[in-house]
């Protein structure tokens, strides 16, 4: 069932190009943060930038923008408006029923469609305003007020959301438009992060001369990790081991070696027992090798587990039938913005939202599920007015 026009979809097309072609790697988002906040100002949207810039080392911080509602409800949506590095310049291009970069490098579909779908939405909802109008004439304001946030550093351990103060919202729930799968998965569940810095010090010697002097960082880093359980542990744990940097010379034994790694896992008590066992493989690796071992465990991220019947769950079951999706209730082992504000204490689901191959040079995504995603989030401010007041009935 379609909610919108051509030319409502013709329009999102052009803004999610437009969004697109504005480069947004972490910490770099204040162009896209200038072009979203005059997007919304020119339909009468007051819109205010938080000081988590500074904080989270981005160029800007949060957006957050009100449509008044006809009710007493107010419902929180949300996108990001960072993207991973970039490889290749961004051009996106319309072609095969889907948009892609024309060059070797990622689309910005992470999070870029969310960030198009949410101000077209903000267009229909105030009807398209100018600035200083409150809402177009004969434009009917929707069954609750919506929430807009656009948040910085998602794509770096939620830096953003996380930062943000979540007591300014008014919203009853929320929802984040961040996992890239077909439209109609809804997550309830997503990982708790512990992040993992090891640094091997051992001794420097000459490699040709005096090798027996030395004691390798980079050799025992190796022992330790070809001793680790890496990849997919069970269905919802997995462990990684990022990035190794070490050693100053070919002809030097290494005196040094910092490991970055993750685990990461639905289950809390998982995240703990793997993070252990992970560090007692550096500790033995480390004494093989008669190297002394810092090692600093961080809990990056804290996940959640949503009740498949909690209020914002249903209503975006609703919102999926209505657009003719088939609700499915999935885990992820990625986690969004909605970690945070799980965390800290707003109930917030994550919704597919069509994106293929986000973080990769094939990133892509269908003009089907872009028109869609547009029909999910105007239905789920139809439903949420529903439920809502029939909550209160």
């Amino acid at each position: 069932m379609r909610h919108t026009t051509e030319a409502e979809r013709e329009r999102l097309h052009e803004t999610f190009a437009t969004a697109c072609r504005i480069e947004s790697p972490s910490g770099h988002e204040r162009a896209v943060a200038d072009w979203v906040s005059g997007e919304l100002r020119g339909m009468g949207l007051e819109v205010d930038e938080d000081d988590a810039g500074p904080m989270v080392g981005s160029e800007a911080g949060n957006l957050l923008a009100r449509i008044p509602g006809r009710g007493p409800d107010c419902i929180l949506l949300c996108a990001h408006m960072d993207t991973v590095p970039l490889t290749a310049p961004i051009e996106p291009v319309r072609t095969d029923g889907g948009w892609t970069n024309a060059g070797e490098g990622i689309l910005g579909a992470d999070n870029k469609t969310a960030v198009a779908v949410m101000i077209e939405l903000a267009r229909r909802l105030t009807g398209g305003a100018r600035a200083g109008d409150a809402r177009a004439a004969g434009a009917t304001a929707p069954p609750v007020s919506v929430e807009l946030l656009f948040t910085v550093c998602e794509e770096i351990s939620l830096l953003g959301a996380r930062a943000f103060d979540v007591s300014r919202l008014d919203s009853r729930y929320g929802y984040v438009f961040d996992h890239a799968s077909p439209i109609g998965e809804i997550v309830l569940a997503a990982p708790t992060l512990h992040r993992m810095v090891a640094e091997f010090r051992g001794r420097a010697a000459h490699a040709g001369v005096r090798p027996e002097d030395g004691r390798s960082a980079i050799a025992a880093a190796a022992r330790a990790i070809a001793a680790m359980r890496l990849g997919r542990i069970d269905p919802e744990t997995t462990a990684n081991v990022g990035t190794i940097e070490g050693g100053t010379a070919i002809n030097v034994v290494p005196a040094r070696c910092r490991v970055e790694a993750e685990v990461r896992s639905v289950d809390q008590a998982r995240v703990e027992t793997l993070a252990t066992e992970m560090i007692d493989h550096m500790q033995e690796a480390a004494d093989a090798a008669e190297c002394d071992l810092d090692v600093t465990v961080e809990r990056m991220i804290q996940g959640y587990r949503t009740r498949p019947k909690a209020i914002q769950v249903t209503v975006a079951e609703q919102a999926l039938r209505a657009c003719g999706y088939e609700p499915r209730h999935i885990n992820t082992g990625g986690a969004s913005d909605a970690n945070a504000f799980e965390a800290a204490g707003l109930p917030c689901t994550n919704l597919a939202d069509g994106t293929q191959h986000n973080h990769e040079p094939t990133e892509r995504i269908s003009v089907d599920a872009l028109e869609g995603l547009f029909e999910v989030a105007i239905a789920l401010v139809e439903e949420s007015g529903r439920a809502l007041s029939g909550a209160r009935a």
